[in-house]
């Protein structure tokens, strides 16, 4: 139960990163390019303004932000007057402190922020495949051990869904790499992240249903016929 509660909140926080890349909230086709291929039009620092970074500043001060950035991001007009707008929206949250957050009180990481919008880095990938591959393969290690125990699932559908899982991740942590590449692949996350979900929506409802709601007191093969029917 917990596990799908995070499964849950996994979703949400999903919906407030990738899902505002495009500065519209739900996720797209868009959403998905802009976060690992890039909007090749702008800058990482306009796309976030724009996007989930919104809500942190006043307009005025993000119009600022931009045009500076559009008009090459000179030091010496950052100096003057955009240094005073980051110190006072941006540096609270992005001064090298907090860990995952640009250091936005030196101007170097800033310029590098203000150049044009290449997506994810290679770097980055690296370290979020890495994770995605040993804590997901563990979680549906754990709910595919469960599932396998049910009763009423015939053998082979059984096996196909607890392979499943793992297949998807492989397609969706390759499609990210293929998507940082060309921006057509951007449908394989989709299909990938979707086939997840599925796969893990079947199990977890036909596990909760079988340990908890099916009558106990049927014979084998009677539990056996009800799961199947439900």
């Amino acid at each position: 139960m917990v596990i799908a509660i995070g499964y849950g909140m996994a979703m949400v926080q999903i919906l407030f990163t990738h899902g505002m890349a495009d500065g519209k909230f739900g996720l797209s086709i868009e959403d998905i390019v802009y976060s690992y291929y890039g909007n090749r039009s702008g800058s990482p620092l306009e796309g976030k303004l724009n996007g989930s970074m919104k809500a942190n500043a006043p307009d005025e001060s993000r119009f600022k932000i931009i045009q500076w950035v559009r008009d090459g991001a000179d030091k010496l007009q950052y100096e003057k007057a955009i240094k005073p707008i980051f110190e006072a929206n941006c540096i609270p949250c992005h001064n090298g402190g907090t860990s995952g957050l640009p250091d936005f009180s030196r101007f170097e990481t800033v310029e590098k922020y203000a150049r044009q919008d290449q997506g994810a880095t290679f770097a980055s990938l690296t370290r979020v495949s890495h994770i995605h591959l040993f804590g997901i393969a563990f979680i549906f290690m754990f709910v595919g051990l469960i599932f396998s125990l049910v009763s009423g699932v015939p053998v082979k559908l059984k096996a196909a869904a607890v392979v499943m899982p793992y297949v998807f991740l492989l397609m969706d942590i390759a499609s990210w790499w293929l998507t940082k590449l060309n921006p057509h692949f951007a449908l394989l996350v989709v299909i990938g992240g979707s086939g997840l979900a599925m796969a893990f929506v079947f199990m977890w409802v036909i596990s909760m249903y079988e340990m908890w709601l099916l009558p106990r007191h049927l014979p084998f093969a009677d539990r056996r016929d009800a799961l199947r029917r439900a």
